[in-house]
């Protein structure tokens, strides 16, 4: 276990951005995974892998990178260290940031749904309240002992862990018609 973790801190150091994109993708993945499986209760020949396999590159193409590039435009222009900085960046992060991720991840979930302009309007009006409400009631935390503990390469990785349970919230939230359907 301890060489896997040397070969992680390896390929961090040398590949900040790739390795963070990766692991957000694997863990979205498994997120959707986890919606089908645990929440849905859909039996394994109903599992949708191409919804899975879309939440993995949503994870990879855009998560990953959008919240790495975040943490640290973040650390570069409001610090990296004490109680005050760790406020900062958290307002920051919930007040500036989210707001606009929240409605750019349903609308790219939505048209790979296969949503046209309207219908990704009607799921936003639909979803982004709640979503969004439901994040403050999680995120504000994790953010506070993710900026105040955690080295920045680690950061994105922390997010993703505890991010789990919030994609399989999204992904149930975003599929709850289909669900249905698939059973």
């Amino acid at each position: 276990m301890s060489q896997i973790f040397r070969v992680y801190q390896n390929f961090l150091r040398r590949y900040p951005f790739g390795m963070q994109a990766f692991q957000a993708g694997i863990l979205m993945g498994i997120g959707d995974q986890i919606a089908q499986n645990l929440v849905e209760k859909r039996p394994l020949k109903n599992l949708d892998y191409v919804r899975t396999g879309q939440f993995a590159v949503i994870g990879f193409c855009m998560v990953g990178p959008a919240t790495r590039t975040w943490y640290g435009l973040l650390d570069k222009y409001v610090g990296s260290k004490g109680a005050k900085v760790v406020l900062k960046k958290v307002v920051y992060d919930q007040l500036l940031f989210t707001p606009i991720f929240v409605a750019a991840l349903l609308s790219v979930i939505s048209v790979t749904q296969g949503n046209d302009v309207t219908n990704t309007k009607l799921k936003l009006e639909d979803e982004y309240v709640d979503i969004l409400l439901n994040n403050y009631k999680l995120w504000p935390a994790v953010q506070l002992v993710n900026f105040y503990l955690v080295p920045l390469n680690h950061q994105v990785l922390v997010v993703q862990t505890v991010a789990l349970l919030w994609n399989t919230y999204i992904s149930y939230r975003t599929n709850r018609g289909k669900a249905l359907h698939a059973l």
